[in-house]
């Protein structure tokens, strides 16, 4: 690793002394600040490398030398226009350039070939004598074509030279920029080619130093704030700024000092120009928010901080342990200052103010709750177990017989041991075939209905397990025909005591078919002058039994 920043340091070294420390020209640095930078080299950075490298040359250099220091890809994911001129060419801009490499944030595209493109013309390349120095880690990847710049810059310009330095590049992915360097009279230098940097180096050491530059033109007078309002948000003092996810809400302020008339809401980093006046400014960031008032002056420039004091916590639900993640599983967080819990489902991953919060997961009928002490500026993660067995459930009109799949099926699951009273307490209900149901462990019946068929089955639940649970129903469907009937009604065959037989079910109809248990049955048919007729009918176990009345 130490060779290899020092290799870079040399590169960086070897073009101040080309183009620095000799001619005196107007110079500007373009850094690639692009997300490939964070990738290692023995186990470090190479956007550490690089800062390493520029703060060491850079201070090597003379105070007179008029450098300028250019990024892209530091703002912006994704975007081709992320390009930024951050140092204007001045004399001492040694420092200005250090602290803005270390400040840089490294997550875009490359547009390397645009980049050259607006150094040169900020040098003025058509009027003056003019220098680029591009230290990039990879090559373009916005359309640009370098080799087309550098022959371009070259025949326009009075005086234009671009020095490439390929930092981390192979051999063929550094001849495909190393055309923008010698088409305007400029090196390649491969940065990890120790050995072919000290060669440079010599060569270059033994050229003949060119006459004597002019004085540098005196710094430029700054530049207007383009912004007069710039806040930041923490999650804890001391912690990176948040810039994703979170939002900006901005209220005038009353006379009373309460929140006004809202003017804007806007997400991730924010910086705008507010007219003068008094504010209300919330930064939120998930559940967790702070405000400040603020009073913008004309000509003057804010930069609030804001302290959310909040934590991350990312909750794992579960039915058991080792199982997968439930999407549908509920989970509900009671955290500080809430005025009702928050609700999210699946895996969770919520800023919550920091203190203790009260977690509550829900699989089913399977619930676990937790309190988790969560501190300002860190992540909590960690699995929730519910507990719970999985049962599917089905009726079948006889053991290993048809599945009832139409209407009218309804489970009805209770807890198998009764009250003092004789009865159950009901735990859970679903209609249809293929009924799910996520249970505690415990001894359980199912009732199963298929439309005026009923049967109980106990089971037994345990935590991990999966139940397929199928149940008998002992039955037959009855398909009946009562042709001009207003109703039709089915009896049981058997008389009580005082002569009457027990209803079954019923329809105001002509035609009604039902499951039934398997038995002896007698169908009465009544037509709208209140006249009737009835038939009998048996119904077999798994069978369809037909008959008509009338």
């Amino acid at each position: 690793m130490a060779v290899f920043a020092r290799s870079v340091a040399a590169a960086i070294l070897l073009l101040s002394m080309t183009t620095f420390g000799f001619a005196a020209n107007k110079v500007i640095i373009i850094l690639d600040a692009s997300g490939s930078m964070w990738a290692q080299i023995d186990g470090k950075p190479k956007l550490e490398i690089a800062r390493e490298s520029l703060r060491t040359v850079l201070q090597s250099v003379p105070a007179d030398d008029e450098i300028g220091f250019m990024a892209y890809g530091h703002r912006e994911k994704g975007s081709c226009d992320d390009i930024q001129l951050i140092v204007p060419p001045q004399p001492g801009s040694a420092s200005a350039i250090t602290d803005a490499a270390d400040s840089l944030k490294f997550l875009g595209k490359t547009p390397l070939t645009a980049a050259v493109k607006q150094a040169a013309e900020a040098l003025k390349y058509t009027e003056d004598k003019a220098t680029v120095v591009l230290i990039t880690d990879g090559l373009e990847t916005c359309g640009g074509d370098p080799c087309a710049l550098g022959k371009e810059l070259k025949a326009s310009g009075v005086d234009f030279t671009a020095d490439v330095v390929g930092f981390g590049l192979t051999a063929d992915e550094g001849k495909q920029i190393a055309c923008l360097a010698e088409n305007t009279g400029g090196k390649y230098i491969q940065a990890s080619d120790e050995k072919a940097l000290q060669e440079a180096l010599v060569e270059t050491v033994k050229a003949p130093a060119p006459a004597p530059e002019p004085a540098p033109a005196p710094a430029p007078a700054p530049e207007k704030p383009e912004f007069n309002f710039l806040p930041t948000a923490l999650l804890a003092e001391g912690g990176d700024p948040v810039t994703d996810g979170n939002a900006w809400e901005v209220y005038k302020a009353k006379t009373d000092g309460t929140r006004g008339d809202n003017v804007t809401t806007e997400y991730g980093a924010y910086k705008t120009n507010l007219e003068p006046g008094d504010y209300i400014i919330v930064a939120r960031d998930g559940e967790a928010k702070v405000e400040q008032k603020v009073k913008i002056e004309a000509g003057q420039v804010y930069k609030p901080l804001f302290i959310l004091n909040a934590g991350t916590l990312i909750i794992h639900p579960r039915p058991s342990q080792g199982a997968d993640v439930v999407d549908g599983a509920v989970v509900v967080i009671d955290y500080p200052g809430a005025d009702m819990p928050a609700t999210y489902y699946g895996t969770t991953k919520a800023v919550l103010p920091a203190g203790d919060q009260k977690v509550t997961v829900t699989i089913g009928q399977g619930v676990v709750a937790e309190t988790i002490a969560l501190a300002a500026g860190k992540t909590v993660e960690k699995d929730m177990i519910a507990g719970v067995g999985h049962v599917v459930a089905n009726a079948y009109y006889a053991a290993g017989g048809d599945k009832a799949d139409g209407s009218g099926i309804g489970f009805k699951i209770v807890k198998a041991k009764k009250k003092i009273d004789g009865t159950r307490d009901e735990v859970v209900y679903a209609y249809g075939p293929d009924s799910k149901f996520d249970l505690p462990p415990d001894d359980y019946v199912l009732i199963a209905t298929v439309d005026l068929a009923v049967v109980e089955q106990p089971f037994t639940v345990k935590v991990g397990e999966f139940q397929d649970v199928k149940i008998a129903m002992n039955a037959g469907v009855l398909a009946i025909t009562a042709p001009g009937a207003s109703k039709i009604e089915i009896f049981e065959t058997k008389k009580d005591i005082n002569g009457n037989r027990k209803s079954l079910g019923y329809a105001y109809d002509q035609k009604y078919q039902a499951a039934i248990p398997a038995g002896d049955y007698v169908v009465v048919s009544e037509k709208s002058d209140n006249s009737s007729k009835e038939g009998t009918v048996t119904v077999k176990v798994g069978e369809r039994s037909e008959v008509t009345v009338q």
